[in-house]
């Protein structure tokens, strides 16, 4: 019996491990906290680790991977039919193994510290964006509620809304001028914030000669630019060919065939997720 393959199955607190032989047969289980799963890989002989591409993941194929030891993350959503009878952290460890057979399934790569600093910057933005939204939205439909039209714009909806509660003739009721007040202070702040985190995106573009090449293309900017670096890190080459970059980028229609009908739909949009904020 020689174990060569291990599946984990990641949560916060409670790992669970399934071990497999040479012929994939799980040989042994175990159920591990964080600190006995750091020690298990330390003290065992194992090829290859396999697990999910979700939260903590790259932390760990990182932590694993300074070990000696081989470790391959599958998309969740491919893993997922694997998954037999009951969902449970063992039977989702052994459709790990099980998926991992499968050739068709192409791992997820990697990403280093860099990569995911950069994501956390593009997803702190994208929560910052949809906070300011949802303020000034909030600040329109208050007005609305006076009578008060407030024009179309972000800035410029902001500077009449300012003006209106500043306006002691105005339908706002003094009751509702302070929060007003307030409300628009939060959005000023956030769009503050929101400048300061695009200059850090801006000195990131400057280091990187990957960005620096995507920003000389037509139409691509700052946010795509190092969306992009944060998702590939910075080269491509593991794409087989541009229809299969196009397809991970959610450009290429969907599609519904059988026989000889073949039916192209709209543009998928099923982009890698780092890559979402760029559509809102």
């Amino acid at each position: 019996m020689h174990a060569t393959t291990v599946a984990v199955d990641l949560a916060k607190n409670v790992f669970e491990l399934a071990v497999a032989d040479e012929h994939w047969r799980v040989v042994e289980r175990h159920r591990l906290s964080r600190a006995q799963c750091e020690r298990f890989f330390a003290n065992r002989s194992v090829q290859l680790v396999v697990m999910e591409a979700c939260g903590s993941a790259h932390f760990w194929a990182r932590q694993i991977r300074a070990l000696g030891i081989d470790v391959k993350l599958l998309p969740p959503r491919y893993v997922r039919p694997y998954v037999k009878r009951n969902k449970t952290d063992a039977a989702d460890a052994a459709a790990l193994l099980e998926a991992l057979r499968c050739a068709d399934i192409v791992p997820v790569r990697i990403k280093s510290i860099e990569q995911q600093a950069l994501q956390a910057l593009h997803r702190t933005r994208s929560l910052w964006m949809a906070t300011r939204t949802a303020r000034i939205n909030a600040l329109r439909g208050f007005c609305r509620e006076f009578g008060i039209t407030i024009a179309s714009g972000a800035r410029l909806g902001l500077e009449q809304i300012g003006r209106v509660a500043a306006d002691p003739h105005s339908a706002i009721p003094p009751l509702l001028r302070e929060t007003l007040s307030l409300l628009i202070e939060e959005i000023r702040l956030l769009e503050a914030r929101i400048a300061r985190l695009e200059t850090q995106l801006s000195a990131a573009a400057r280091d990187s000669a990957a960005c620096t090449t995507l920003l000389s293309v037509p139409g691509v900017g700052l946010l795509t630019a190092t969306a992009m670096l944060a998702a590939t890190g910075g080269t491509v080459s593991h794409f087989r060919d541009a229809r299969h970059f196009a397809s991970w980028f959610g450009l290429t229609p969907k599609e519904r065939s059988s026989g000889q009908s073949r039916h192209l739909g709209r543009l998928s949009e099923r982009a890698h997720r780092p890559l979402d904020p760029l559509r809102q």
